[in-house]
């Protein structure tokens, strides 16, 4: 991927497309391409298509979804799996239109059956049923995966597709309503200890297990893929280790400096039991994590003490 390249990245705001378009920035690449969502519609394939054909763009990674926590998907599934086929479809199609060098797919690994074996080998796609409460979003995001790899054997075009574990970093939503466990945990904690509340409430038992991926980590990990990486076969991305929800609440809370009590709604659905993926892959090909949680958290939270300054 020459520096001179034009490389556009789609959802270039949320959490994982900042964090690579500060790597792309970083490596010295300055011919980057990004709209927000009032400036370009992904879900208007008329207005899609007219972009790439004016940009010509070069190298392309999608990292533009509609995401959510449990809450949102389970309340919003029409949305999740519509949006999402809508911008992947449209996004794909015209990089092959206007002929696209290179174009990275990013997934998630909820695209893998609820009880499949731990860890999560790539693999397993297919094998099995989905968790329920996110299956209209993996479905999206499978229908992706199998969209690069059709237009890759009809069209020899090269897109490849990666699908990274649960996500954390700069730029996340910490919206209560919409979130993802960790940054929920996190502002559930600060506001808890602003408050002086006695205790804080954690959905689920506290049981199942989650790994957990600093965004700056995936977005290294995707700019090695782009440069190096050709097959049609995903590659999950991840660190390789997990945590239960319990030990990432008590860590988040002694991050934070919260000293009332942890209390566990376990008549709130768990979700999958466990989803660590199987990293044997991408540590073959030459990439590894170098984040620990624990710095990662804290650096997460500084930021969100930062922001939510500004904001009071």
């Amino acid at each position: 991927m020459e520096l001179n390249a034009k490389v556009y990245v789609a959802g270039h705001r949320g959490l994982v497309g900042s964090a690579i378009l500060r790597a792309l920035e970083n490596e010295g690449y300055t011919n980057l391409v990004y709209r927000t969502s009032s400036e370009l519609d992904l879900r208007n394939r008329e207005d899609v298509l007219a972009f790439f054909e004016k940009e010509q763009i070069d190298y392309v990674f999608v990292a533009a979804a509609k995401v959510g926590g449990i809450a949102a998907n389970n309340d919003y599934p029409a949305d999740f799996i519509r949006d999402n086929l809508l911008i992947q479809t449209n996004v794909i199609d015209a990089a092959y239109r206007s002929n696209v060098k290179k174009l990275l797919f990013l997934g998630s690994t909820c695209i893998y059956p609820k009880f499949a074996p731990q860890p999560l080998k790539e693999e397993y796609l297919l094998t099995g049923s989905l968790e329920p409460t996110n299956e209209p979003y993996a479905i999206a995001k499978i229908a992706g995966i199998n969209m690069c790899q059709s237009y890759n054997r009809q069209y020899g075009t090269k897109f490849i597709s990666a699908m990274p574990t649960n996500m954390y970093g700069p730029n996340d939503n910490f919206d209560l309503k919409s979130s993802h466990v960790l940054p929920a945990l996190i502002r559930k904690f600060h506001e808890a200890n602003e408050a002086e509340a006695p205790s804080v409430e954690v959905w689920g038992t506290g049981n199942p297990k989650r790994e957990f991926l600093h965004s700056d980590d995936l977005a290294d990990a995707c700019l090695f893929l782009m440069k190096s990486y050709e097959d049609s076969e995903i590659v999950n991305i991840g660190v390789g280790d997990d945590i239960s929800i319990k030990e990432l609440a008590e860590l988040i809370k002694d991050i934070v400096g919260y000293k009332g009590e942890i209390v566990f709604n376990s008549t709130i659905p768990d979700g999958t039991p466990r989803k660590l993926v199987d990293v044997t892959k991408i540590n073959g090909l030459g990439w590894k994590a170098q984040i620990p949680l624990e710095e990662g958290l804290r650096s997460v939270y500084t930021a969100f003490q930062q922001e939510h300054l500004i904001k009071q």
